[in-house]
């Protein structure tokens, strides 16, 4: 079985539709794909409806976190929420905040970019980002403008934490994230955790006490984790007895990533299945 349970659609910050995602999957020869969009489900019901025959769907989602770092300050990450109840009130709560927070940041940031004379319509760029606003619909914007040559050049720069347009945003703690998405019957992954190329990483300390109140996985084998730091997390989940996963993190056209490129052992997903409780994976 070839298995990838990280992914974006035009939900969040890809460029293939819910519907042409699962196409792609099914084309690519994916038995189970997941579809993880940032802070929200908007996804979910297109991709259930398009789903090709023979391919098993998982609904999930990729939260907005903030956690502890290795140099004891606060770092963003990211955590993978499978399976779990979309009617959950509180974790409803909480997606619809993450979900204005996206739309002020973008907008904070587009606006100090029209204030400098970059040819940028806050308005417009908030039309085009759909339910999950984020940097990558500035960036295509910037791009469409002239401004820079790719999403890539304007991430290095322009978009990137010491650049001048950079807003932060009020990210859920990983400790309460971790615990919403148990209370609504999901099981929860830390993604890509060790990705350095991101700039600062989770403390290892963090991942210990998550285990303790609940984190279901490691995200391991990832195409921004190095062999590495693959080793240490799969020694870190073996020691806390902890799903492993290995994901794509596909973007559609915005990342040269492929789906399936690196995928889930099946003994694992099956761990994934078992544990959660909230909605079921979805079979043609």
């Amino acid at each position: 079985m070839r298995i990838d349970l990280h992914t974006h659609s035009t939900a969040s910050d890809g460029t293939d539709t819910p519907a042409e995602l699962v196409s792609k999957a099914a084309a690519t020869g994916l038995d189970v794909v997941a579809i993880t969009d940032h802070d929200n489900t908007a996804g979910w019901d297109a991709a259930v409806e398009a789903l090709p025959d023979g391919l098993t769907l998982v609904r999930g989602m990729e939260m907005s976190c903030v956690g502890l770092g290795e140099d004891g300050l606060p770092v963003p990450v990211h955590l993978l929420a499978y399976l779990f109840d979309p009617g959950d009130e509180v974790f409803g709560r909480e997606r619809e905040r993450l979900r204005a927070e996206r739309i002020e940041r973008v907008r904070g940031m587009a606006e100090r970019m029209r204030a400098d004379g970059l040819p940028v319509d806050p308005d417009a760029v908030l039309a085009s980002a759909g339910p999950s606003a984020g940097r990558p619909h500035l960036a295509r914007a910037l791009v469409a403008a002239g401004v820079v040559p790719s999403v890539g050049a304007a991430f290095e720069e322009l978009l990137a934490p010491h650049g001048p347009y950079y807003v932060e945003k009020a990210d859920t703690p990983l400790r309460n994230a971790v615990e919403m998405i148990a209370t609504a019957g999901g099981v929860s992954v830390l993604a890509h955790a060790r990705a350095r190329k991101r700039g600062r990483v989770l403390a290892l300390r963090e991942v210990r006490d998550l285990a303790e109140i609940g984190l279901g996985g490691l995200e391991i084998a990832h195409p921004d984790h190095s062999d590495a730091d693959r080793d240490v997390l799969s020694g870190l989940a073996a020691e806390l007895g902890l799903i492993t996963t290995g994901s794509s993190d596909y973007h559609g056209t915005n990342k040269t990533i492929r789906l399936g490129e690196f995928t889930t052992e099946p003994e694992q997903f099956e761990q994934i299945v078992g544990k959660a409780t909230g909605v079921p994976v979805i079979n043609r």
